[in-house]
């Protein structure tokens, strides 16, 4: 079965996407997700420039051979951009071959290893008492796990706070938006915040929270160690990951468990966090990953030092990367939690898809393939909308994690 045309579509429905479509001569098609959100049109020129014209003619079913031609093949490896497009080619062609063998896409990883999927969602207000009651909307949808992010007393803006109820898009049009942060006003916040979480509505679900990056080693450590009480699932990205020796030290005092790896492109960038046992969750994404076919040998890695996975699943991911992060939820063995941000019902509408939400789990239903769709016709209707992510400043102006 040969391919015959690789287009890239990128479009805007209320948030900016860059889809792949691959066609082959048999009339079978498949769709890969290769947004980065705020560089785009990057992987979307490395993806019509460099990668397209490389498939043409070449075996669909070959996904092993062509993920490794375009990874060793290009000599420049790793990196986002990089990375996003082999995954937008890999989930392509897994998305092919599953409808050529007529199976939902788990059922070619190995068939199904539970029932469903335990997503978590996100529950965020202006202050404290606005987000205990938003986690309680969240429990009363039927959600076992819970990410709470509450603005901060004395700051403006902080990470995670959405515009609206359930649909979260950080990314401002034109150029960043700046945020004034402060680690100290955070840290003396976030204990109380999941103290009162803990009080009104109990032990009996997962509470997460996410640090973004934000804190220093020792902070992340006071933190985790200051929150045990509330017995998180996890506490995510508690310090930059650049410097992978800084999780040994947030490990010498909290048992908190620690989830890092939604800018990880390969697993070079998580070996010595797996293999030294600094985390207890990796992040990792179909399509900044390098898609499905190198996120299992991340997951296989992880799985010798009980390490569970936790796949990154925001809304700056399009539903063809969430549709097929749920076929691999499904069947990995060692599978901890999904991120589940809802998608506006224009984006919706350009991606039906077969994935469906039930009583706090998700499952990426039975239709060949990885389920979801592209209304091409539709998508023409939002074009490209140029947004970027914010930039975040100390108090004196330093700028810091975002």
């Amino acid at each position: 079965m040969k391919i015959v045309d690789a287009k890239v579509i990128v479009c805007c429905p209320d948030r900016n996407f860059v889809t792949l479509k691959i066609v082959t001569d048999q009339g079978l098609t498949g769709l890969g997700d290769a947004t980065l959100n705020g560089r785009e049109l990057a992987v979307a020129a490395y993806l019509s420039e460099h990668v397209a014209p490389w498939l043409i003619g070449r075996d669909a079913h070959r996904i092993e051979d062509i993920w490794q031609f375009l990874y060793k093949g290009a000599y420049w490896r790793r990196g986002p951009v990089t990375m996003s497009a082999i995954a937008a080619v890999d989930t392509a062609l897994w998305d092919i071959k599953a409808k050529a063998a007529g199976l939902p896409l788990y059922q070619l990883l190995g068939g199904a290893s539970r029932e469903g999927v335990m997503v978590y969602g996100h529950a965020n207000g202006r202050d404290l008492a606005e987000t205990v009651e938003a986690v309680g909307r969240y429990l009363e949808m039927g959600y076992k796990a819970v990410r709470a992010q509450s603005g901060v007393p004395g700051l403006d803006t902080a990470y995670g706070i959405a515009k609206g109820e359930l649909y979260y898009e950080p990314a401002t049009k034109g150029l960043p938006e700046v945020q004034v942060w402060s680690t100290e006003a955070y840290l003396d916040f976030a204990p109380r915040l999941f103290e009162a979480i803990r009080e009104r509505h109990g032990m009996d679900f997962h509470l997460l929270h996410d640090g973004h990056h934000r804190m220093t080693p020792i902070e992340a450590a006071r933190l985790g160690k200051a929150v045990e009480p509330c017995r998180l699932f996890w506490l995510e990205d508690p310090t930059p990951a650049e410097n992978q020796e800084a999780f040994r030290l947030i490990r010498q005092h909290t048992v908190t468990p620690l989830a890092v790896g939604e800018v990880f492109n390969t697993i070079w960038d998580c070996k010595d966090l797996i293999q030294n046992q600094l985390i207890d969750y990796i992040r990792t994404t179909v399509v900044h990953g390098g898609g499905l076919t190198h996120l299992r040998r991340i997951a296989d890695l992880a799985s010798l030092y009980q390490v569970r996975t936790g796949c990154h699943g925001a809304t700056d991911l399009s539903p063809v990367c969430m549709g097929t992060a749920l076929h691999f939820d499904l069947w990995v063995p060692n599978f901890g939690v999904q991120e589940y941000m809802r998608h506006s019902e224009a984006t919706d509408a350009v991606f039906p898809h077969a994935y469906r939400f039930e009583a706090g789990y998700m499952h990426p239903g039975e239709a060949p393939g990885h389920g979801v769709e592209i209304d091409e016709a539709l998508a023409a209707k939002y074009p490209y909308d140029p947004a970027a992510l914010p930039v975040a400043r100390l108090r004196d102006g330093t700028v810091w994690s975002w």
